[in-house]
């Protein structure tokens, strides 16, 4: 997560818990960091209340004050992650008709670390039947010497709802970005909705070329999954040709879904045009 105060970094209490709970992660390099932090969510009859919120790692776990029926959970960084070997996951789960919204407090900053292995990121997302589930973090920056692997894998219900954003910024001010292979996998109703991949940064070829990032160094992307939500057939240009950066809202053919792709100069300029496609989706 965030950049502060670098703890100790503790391996085996993290490595036994997933050994008990039957976790199949992958291992970890002998420097890194294996933790699994866990949301739960459930519906009671009145509100949104969180059985589950398991801290591990690098991930603290904060309840939020809300003003509504739905639950909200922030996410600190106690330490700095992801660095080159750890092994990060995060699992979320709305159970049926339960309403969560998650974020984090600051920007992820993916670093080299002790090893030039590659760090792992899993962020796992469920929701059941007339679920809202909502995954709004800060955005993940790859830092020079970085070498990161990012995967969401999500499992939606026939009658759930979803706000999934993600952005990326490819290196700090004046820095060339590290590695970044970041990949989406969604499931809707049992069956397969957005399989997409991505990868930035050396040695990938093209990746900053004029079909890719065209020079920019902001990525990102808004899925909106919503049973209810009124689906244009036309993918929607927003701001073509602008200096400060453009995005397309596109139908997905599996689902009641639209997927949003944004490139911009800054992560202030993708912020804006996230916003400005999920207005647009929403509509009046």
């Amino acid at each position: 997560m965030s950049t502060g105060t670098h703890l100790a970094r503790p391996k085996a209490p993290c490595e036994a818990y997933a050994q008990a709970a039957g976790a199949e992660e992958p291992p970890g390099h002998p420097h890194g960091v294996l933790a699994t932090a866990r949301i739960r969510a459930t519906f009671n009859g009145r509100v949104t209340t969180l059985p589950q919120l398991r801290s591990d790692g690098p991930f603290h776990l904060r309840r939020m004050r809300t003003g509504g029926n739905a639950a909200t959970v922030g996410i600190i960084g106690a330490m700095s992650a992801p660095l080159g070997g750890d092994r990060l996951t995060l699992d979320i789960t709305a159970e049926d008709r339960a309403e969560l919204e998650v974020t984090t407090a600051a920007a992820t900053l993916a670093l080299r670390g002790p090893t030039n292995a590659s760090a792992t990121y899993n962020v796992r997302l469920t929701a059941g039947e007339h679920a809202s589930l909502r995954w709004l973090p800060q955005p993940l920056i790859s830092a020079a010497g970085s070498n990161l692997q990012q995967t969401y894998t999500v499992n939606l219900a026939a009658t759930s709802r979803l706000l999934l954003r993600e952005e990326q910024l490819l290196g700090r001010a004046n820095e060339k970005p590290g590695h970044l292979v970041t990949r989406i996998r969604v499931q809707h109703a049992g069956r397969p909705l957005l399989d997409q991949h991505t990868a930035y940064g050396d040695p990938e070829p093209g990746w900053d070329g004029p079909a890719v990032l065209g020079g920019h160094r902001a990525v990102g992307q808004l899925l909106i999954v919503d049973p209810e939500m009124d689906i244009q057939r036309d993918p929607f240009l927003l701001r073509e040709g602008a200096k400060d950066g453009c995005a397309v809202l596109a139908p997905l053919g599996g689902g009641p879904a639209l997927l949003a792709t944004a490139l911009a100069p800054t992560s202030s300029a993708l912020r804006e045009l996230l916003d400005e496609a999920l207005a647009h989706a929403l509509g009046p």
